[in-house]
């Protein structure tokens, strides 16, 4: 996907929060029954389970590798396609590297920390940037309708 950043319509925080409950519903649906196949049901009802190095990769690794993924090869992950949103490099307008995708991915950690303000931001933000997007130097926007 191209894009000019100069001329873009910008996903909105509500449209973004709402793309990350329907990603967080996929990735439970996806997700929960692989944690119960490997460690039963215990995995749900114990929160103090140690489930190992292979559990923290079923839990962890994967989905954030699968969200990566998703933005790489689809500039969006099933929520932002469902909303019709994509994430696009803030500079160029086409697709972010990997580098990029990797450090927006781990600049979640740094938009939560302090009260999750760096999702927040994106509300006040002029081009609708999470401390993420800022890192990575990525832009949310709304994909243009096909004509």
């Amino acid at each position: 996907m191209q894009i000019d950043p100069d001329n873009v319509e910008f996903a909105g925080f509500w449209s973004r929060v709402f793309a990350s409950i329907l990603d967080s519903i996929l990735q439970i649906i996806v997700f929960t029954p692989l944690l119960i196949m490997f460690f039963g049901m215990d995995v749900l009802m114990n929160p103090a389970l140690d489930t190992g190095v292979s559990g923290f990769f079923i839990g962890n690794v994967l989905p954030a590798l699968v969200v990566i993924l998703f933005w790489k090869y689809k500039s969006a992950t099933p929520g932002k396609i469902m909303m019709g949103i994509a994430i696009v490099d803030a500079s160029t307008g086409g697709n972010p590297s990997t580098v990029r995708l990797v450090l927006r991915f781990l600049g979640y950690i740094v938009s939560m920390l302090p009260f999750f303000l760096g999702f927040f931001w994106i509300a006040f933000d002029k081009r609708k940037q999470g401390w993420h997007d800022k890192i990575a130097n990525t832009l949310v926007v709304r994909i243009p309708a096909k004509s």
